[in-house]
């Protein structure tokens, strides 16, 4: 899993809508979160940990 596998857009101060890409099934998922400390961990960091980005990718999967 890989940072790129992510698209983050802003939804106001704080907010943002994620949306998820799975390259092996080709399925998206979008979720909307106000996490910052999520966002700041993946979006914002130069080499996110992979567990942060299992704990987002399992964000935007619960909203399936």
């Amino acid at each position: 899993m890989k940072k790129t596998d992510f698209r983050f857009r802003p939804y106001g101060y704080g907010h943002y809508y994620v949306t998820y890409f799975s390259p092996k099934t080709n399925k998206e998922w979008t979720c909307f979160t106000n996490n910052m400390p999520l966002i700041d961990a993946t979006k914002n960091a130069e080499n996110p940990k992979i567990k942060d980005l299992n704990q987002l990718k399992k964000l935007c999967k619960q909203y399936e």
